[in-house]
């Protein structure tokens, strides 16, 4: 585990001998209020071996570690030690994950990481029509190996990391330099290489794109929808209450109290009940308490009114087009063997029935081309 500058030099120059280097991360989200980054795992070609190819039979050994042409290292983002080297090393190289969605933006958000090149593991075996996409199916398809499994809820943020956890963590970026190269060399095969830059392409631009909700919508968990008029403004209050909790214990929010638990209260307090949870503090029961009674006392002008999903109705021609999309998509999904929903989700189908121009907005160039030149008016179609 990397944890002082000497260790982050050494394991940067190992980097910077390679073109493509493996990353996961792992956070706390489970166990504190704000999420952070808590370990970032990194994969190196093995010193001595090809930049980044993996010989046959070595990647088709029975065991793990004859099957390792690699060099895996944790770091420890929470050590105190300047990661700024290790930001600027992987940013200059192709980085492989497995789901890159997440990993990029905790990259971005732990160490300001703005990948230029990345390969997804997982996109690569949707694009080959792999069904069983994720990384322990992979694994056991292309080397027979079975991963540890149990510490996917575990508590990253702990020191010192139990064996046990390190092994789980490894295991998450241990095999991804030679599955890429396995998936590579059949998406060549399938000619299907572009597809994939075009589309892990779109994963970082998607990565960097901040999401944002409305701070006076929040409150809104599901369930909530079939709330209505004094309950409501409850729901709102006490939903507020559990975020103050939360931000003072640093523990995530349903620790407090639950989803489902907070509805429940908010029905009882607004038909004149009252809830009992022992199991809080005389000091928190007594917040919650006053944070619901206060909502009782909000006028009927300022309770919250229920959500109205702008919308049109569908003309004619947008059900028919959506049709002919929907049509096109599933003879050209099965023609390629590909999941119908990766190529495009029936709701992306809609959303471009309504409005041909959000279609680059929505899906990338080969996903367009696969619905065909008509439907857009100036791209080229593919035969699948």
């Amino acid at each position: 585990m990397i944890t002082d500058s000497a260790q982050l030099a050494s394991l940067i120059e190992q980097i910077e001998t390679a073109d493509r280097v493996a990353v996961d991360t792992e956070a706390d989200s489970l166990h504190s209020y704000r999420e952070k980054l808590c370990l970032l795992q990194i994969s190196v070609p093995a010193p001595g071996s090809r930049a980044n190819r993996v010989d046959a039979d070595l990647s088709a050994a029975p065991d793990r570690e004859s099957a390792r042409p690699v060099c895996d290292f944790i770091v420890d983002p929470l050590a105190n030690t300047d990661l700024e080297p290790l930001r600027r090393a992987l940013e200059a190289r192709e980085i492989v994950l497995h789901g890159a969605d997440y990993d990029l933006r905790m990259l971005r958000r732990g160490l300001n990481l703005a990948a230029k090149r990345v390969f997804d593991t997982l996109i690569a075996a949707r694009l080959l029509g792999i069904r069983e996409f994720s990384l322990a199916a992979l694994v056991k398809r292309y080397f027979g190996l079975t991963l540890l499994k149990g510490s996917q809820k575990a508590n990253w943020a702990q020191r010192p990391l139990p064996a046990r956890m390190a092994e789980y963590a490894i295991n998450d970026v241990h095999y991804l330099l030679p599955l890429a190269e396995k998936l590579e060399a059949e998406l060549d095969r399938c000619e299907r290489r572009d597809w994939l830059q075009q589309s892990c392409q779109r994963a970082i631009e998607l990565a960097a794109v901040a999401r944002t909700r409305n701070q006076d919508e929040l409150w809104r968990i599901r369930g909530s929808g079939v709330i209505r008029g004094r309950a409501a403004a409850v729901l709102r209050a006490l939903w507020q209450w559990r975020e103050r909790e939360a931000e003072k214990a640093d523990r995530p929010p349903f620790h407090i109290l639950r989803n489902e638990d907070l509805l429940e209260a908010a029905a009882k307090f607004a038909s004149g009940s009252l809830p009992d949870y022992r199991h809080f503090s005389f000091r928190r029961r007594q917040a919650f308490r006053e944070a619901a009674q206060a909502a009782l006392r909000v006028p009927e002008s300022e309770w919250p009114v229920s959500r109205r999903r702008p919308g049109t109705r569908p003309t004619t021609e947008m059900v028919q087009r959506a049709e002919e999309l929907w049509c096109r998509r599933n003879k050209s999904a099965e023609k390629l063997g590909l999941e119908p929903s990766f190529v495009a989700p029936r709701s992306t189908l809609e959303a471009i029935a309504t409005d041909c121009a959000r279609a680059p907005a929505l899906l990338v160039r080969w996903q367009r081309e696969l619905l065909g030149a008509s439907v857009f008016g100036n791209e080229k179609p593919v035969s699948p």
